[in-house]
């Protein structure tokens, strides 16, 4: 079996993560709010306001505290001349190999969060599918993203 890649993200990427999931569950809070006073307005159980309570803190443990650093610690990446090896997931581990002649384009993007943190995010697109690599930093991101484009395109060449 082949080795893992060897480089990571960028560790500011679980804060990126942490707060992108921390709107997420205030979305979910405030569904649990507004339930909660529904049960008081139309003198319901109580019991439904107290097992959505349950569930949004079990909720915002997993996915704003444990999620993102478990991402981190299994998202990796390595480059060479012909592919590109990705791999990631917590449960379920993910390694793909992206082959050099298949590239069409590569973008990076940056979102608010992402910009907060200098991050960005590489995506490479096939014609089958596109692949990101999240959370580089922005000079990271953008060397990377050149030295893809350079590669399949002496690839295209070779053709």
């Amino acid at each position: 079996m082949r080795q893992p890649p060897v480089n990571r993200i960028a560790r500011d990427a679980i804060k990126a993560w942490k707060i992108s999931a921390a709107i997420a569950e205030g979305v979910l809070w405030f569904i649990t709010i507004a339930l909660f006073v529904l049960a008081f307005m139309f003198e319901f159980s109580y019991w439904y306001g107290a097992a959505a309570v349950l569930i949004s803190g079990i909720s915002t443990f997993f996915f704003v505290f444990l999620l993102p650093k478990l991402r981190w610690r299994r998202w990796r990446y390595e480059l060479f001349e012909q592919e590109i090896y990705i791999q990631h997931g917590i449960l379920i581990v993910s390694r793909t190999l992206v082959p050099m002649i298949r590239v069409q384009h590569v973008d990076t993007k940056q979102g608010p969060i992402l910009k907060k943190y200098k991050l960005a995010s590489v995506e490479i697109s096939t014609a089958a599918t596109t692949h990101e690599i999240p959370a580089l930093l922005e000079e990271d991101a953008s060397e990377l993203r050149d030295r893809i484009s350079a590669l399949a395109r002496v690839d295209e060449d070779d053709v």
